[in-house]
């Protein structure tokens, strides 16, 4: 028996998320069936976590278990061969037993990717949120302090959550500004459900002179979704790295 490791990336646009679902098509059971043609293996592939209905990533981890022969370096070209042309596995490498993708990392790092443009994107449509309006965006920079350092990030945690500690480290918070695009880039031991999207909307309403900067502060201390801003939609996340 081997543990496979596998770097994926996928453009989630036309899928349900990352996990398995009855009523729902997406990228693990595509990986799960894929592996099962080249094998006649039933796997549990593990994900380093999920990622919503139209979420992409360029880094995301997995691992399986396998009696297959086929070198593990191989078994990226091979899945390549029989998955679509939206999910690639970059790479396949055999680890130890004990490697876990869910619970050996360390930490993630998302980019969300906005536009601000009257009009908008034709071919990036399916990857950038687009806003029609000029944001402060010296404003937000000084918000992104807030969310430096270990807080109890509750106020950005979305309903229907089971976690009970909410408590997680952020090493990075970092807005760049390319005209027209705009590109969020945050890095951290932990994500609660929908916090990266959830900040992002808290900042545009900053960006938006909706509320001060320094209320990313207060939002924070004061643990309540209420207090914070909407959530952003989801096309324009990306799972970009995890670290180990």
């Amino acid at each position: 028996m081997r543990n496979i490791k596998l770097i994926i990336e996928y453009d989630g646009t036309g899928y349900g998320g990352w996990q398995k679902q009855k009523n729902a098509h997406t990228i693990q059971q595509e990986i799960e069936d894929g592996i099962r043609k080249l094998t006649g293996e039933q796997v549990a592939l593990i994900g380093s976590g999920r990622t919503d209905s139209g979420v992409h990533a360029r880094g995301q981890v997995a691992n399986f278990m396998t009696n297959s022969n086929l070198p593990p370096e191989r078994f990226s070209y091979a899945l390549n061969s029989v998955l679509p042309e939206d999910i690639r596995v970059l790479s396949s490498q055999e680890v130890d037993y004990k490697f876990h993708a869910r619970y050996s990392a360390k930490g993630k790092r998302y980019r969300y990717s906005m536009i601000i443009h009257p009009h908008g994107t034709a071919i990036g449509r399916n990857y950038y949120y687009h806003l029609r309006h000029k944001l402060d965006i010296d404003a937000m920079k000084r918000a992104t302090q807030y969310l430096i350092g270990t807080h109890d990030f509750k106020a950005f945690q979305a309903s229907g959550s089971s976690v009970k500690d909410t408590i997680r480290r952020i090493d990075l918070a970092e807005l760049t500004w390319e005209e027209p695009y705009l590109y969020f880039d945050i890095a951290g031991n932990g994500f609660l459900y929908n916090m990266v999207r959830i900040i992002v909307g808290t900042l545009i309403l900053i960006g938006q002179n909706k509320i001060e900067y320094k209320m990313m502060d207060d939002i924070i201390k004061s643990k309540d979704r209420q207090m914070a801003g909407p959530t952003a939609p989801a096309h324009g996340l990306c799972l970009e790295e995890v670290y180990y």
